[in-house]
């Protein structure tokens, strides 16, 4: 009898098991046919179809949607006739470089040079072409393209003290955008009077430097000096705007010569909730700011001591060659004494976005790195104030920039007041607002128990320096005992220069809620000072 109750269940155990494998393959089946159909209907998707099944925030930022077409064929024949492009670019390249090469010479070296220059076997890989349809009366064309090549360039260096050294530069790495411009269009063949060419974009230049038959460390801060010079040298020659024009057809291209078109009025304002890069105390911020990284136009503000929400209040101007290409850069470094600078956090602005003749006030966030900016950490922020400026609108518009706006008297009148939380638990503050300017500071009356308190004072202010002098308004929570900053609102003097008088409303830095309501009046009023 067990024998046969055994039976009967290992039949019903045997074909339970055969059921649950069957139904198990037939669903690991329908998963890989769903899994190849998904796979195939991705294969089939476009550009555009990603874009519209996911947001740009989703994809990680190592994921670009190129625009560029490959060119496969284009890299197999450059590479047979790459020998002769080798001849021939070689020389057109250091006859170019060599002056740049001088101007940029480090004030150690008596003369820097090539004593050889050629660009090696190996072609460069073009891995993508497009067309920008910029308005312009011409083709434009930009490529992408790639080089580890086996240069062999050599400088010949001199120092002061008549040694001579020869410093190879080996192993370069080079990825960037080459734009090509045919202009103007004409009717007569090739159809084009001239071709400019121009490093658009430089992702990146790498390189190593090796005194022949010695070591280049021996000499400190050679090898810094050499590789800034070549960098500065790329940039100064062949970068964006700079274009070489290599007329087609006779005729005047002096159009397409790189020239200046306006100049950029930049007013570094100030910074907040900055990173601290210092274990011990606060960082020691500065920022330097450029739109051609070139050591002769880069402009450094100066180092405000242990602060995190610095504020520098300065003025530097630009020249711009191409306001539709071209942007604004701010660095943020914490100064280390002797040693190198940290990076705080970076920042960007195209000029495209400003308007001409109108002051645009900005806020940047800071990033880690300009070439990614899905950065998600709190680097802090800048405040800018940027007005561009283009060659021959210097008399249809009033520059607040300009110099002439010194020796006046700004009316600072109190029409509102301030909205906010109090700083007691269980009662209300009593709030005075302290206006500061420079050696001028004057106080409201306090008003009691309230979290709205209006005002409506009037305070003047005589101003010796508009481009430089701010006002500070300061909220007070005004005690028995003493006072407590509930917050401030730092003001340049920028719009009410360009506008005679407005009213606005500030937040207040430092306070959870609360904004300040004022109103503004400049009334220019010249000042005579016995001499």
């Amino acid at each position: 009898m067990s024998f046969v109750v055994g039976l009967v269940i290992g039949l019903v155990v045997g074909l339970a098991l055969i059921v649950v494998f069957v139904r198990s393959e037939n669903a690991r089946s329908k998963q890989r046919s769903d899994l190849a159909t998904t796979i195939a209907a991705f294969a089939r998707m476009t550009v555009e179809d990603s874009r519209k099944l996911l947001t740009p925030e989703y994809y990680p930022s190592w994921v670009v949607f190129s625009q560029r077409q490959k060119l496969t064929w284009l890299n197999l024949q450059l590479a047979k006739i790459w020998p002769y492009v080798d001849e021939a670019a070689s020389e057109l390249i250091k006859a170019n470089v060599e002056p740049i090469l001088e101007q940029y010479r480090p004030v150690i070296l008596a003369s820097l040079g090539f004593s050889k220059f050629t660009l090696g076997t190996v072609a460069p890989q073009f891995t993508g072409v497009s067309i920008i349809e910029d308005g312009s009366e011409g083709i434009t064309m930009e490529l992408e393209m790639q080089w580890d090549g086996n240069p062999s360039i050599i400088l010949d260096i001199k120092t002061y003290l008549g040694v001579s050294l020869p410093v190879q530069v080996k192993n370069i790495g080079f990825t960037g955008v080459f734009r090509l411009i045919f202009r103007p269009l004409v009717d007569e063949f090739p159809c084009f009077g001239a071709v400019c060419f121009s490093l658009r974009q430089k992702k990146k230049l790498d390189f190593t430097l090796k005194v022949i038959g010695g070591d280049i460390s021996t000499i400190p801060g050679l090898s810094d000096a050499i590789d800034s010079t070549i960098r500065d040298a790329v940039e100064d020659s062949i970068t964006w705007p700079v274009r070489k024009v290599i007329p087609i057809l006779p005729g005047d291209y002096s159009d397409l010569e790189l020239k200046p078109v306006g100049t950029l009025e930049v007013k570094l304002v100030q910074a907040k909730e900055l990173t601290n890069k210092d274990i011990i105390g606060k960082s020691d911020p500065f920022a330097v700011l450029y739109v051609r990284p070139l050591r002769d136009r880069m402009k450094k503000s100066r180092t405000i001591n242990n602060q995190l929400n610095p504020v520098w209040n300065e003025h530097f101007e630009f020249v711009i060659e191409d306001a539709s290409t071209q942007h604004l850069v701010v660095k943020i470094y914490d100064d280390e004494g002797l040693q190198s600078a940290e990076l705080i956090g970076c920042a960007q602005i195209q000029l495209a976005e400003l308007q001409p003749g109108k002051v645009k006030d900005v806020w940047l966030k800071l990033v880690k790195d300009l070439e990614i900016q899905r950065d998600n950490k709190n680097r802090g922020q800048v405040h800018l104030e940027l007005l561009y400026c283009p060659n021959g609108m210097e008399n249809g518009f009033t520059n607040p920039f300009a110099q002439k706006y010194s020796m006046t008297s700004l009316e600072k009148v109190f029409k509102g007041g301030a909205e906010g939380n109090g700083l007691e638990n269980g009662g209300e503050g009593n709030k005075r607002r302290d206006v500061i300017k420079t050696e001028t500071k004057n106080k409201t009356r306090v008003v009691n128990d309230s979290l709205n308190p209006v005002w409506n004072q009037t305070f003047d202010f005589v101003v010796e320096d508009g481009l430089h002098d701010m006002l500070i308004v300061e909220l007070w929570d005004h005690d028995t005992f003493g006072k407590d900053l509930m917050g401030k609102c730092i003001l340049t003097l920028t719009k009410v220069l360009l506008e005679g008088e407005y009213k606005d409303t500030f937040p207040l830095d430092g306070a959870k809620s609360g904004t300040l309501n004022l109103h503004l009046k400049w009334t220019p009023q010249p000042i005579y000072r016995d001499s």
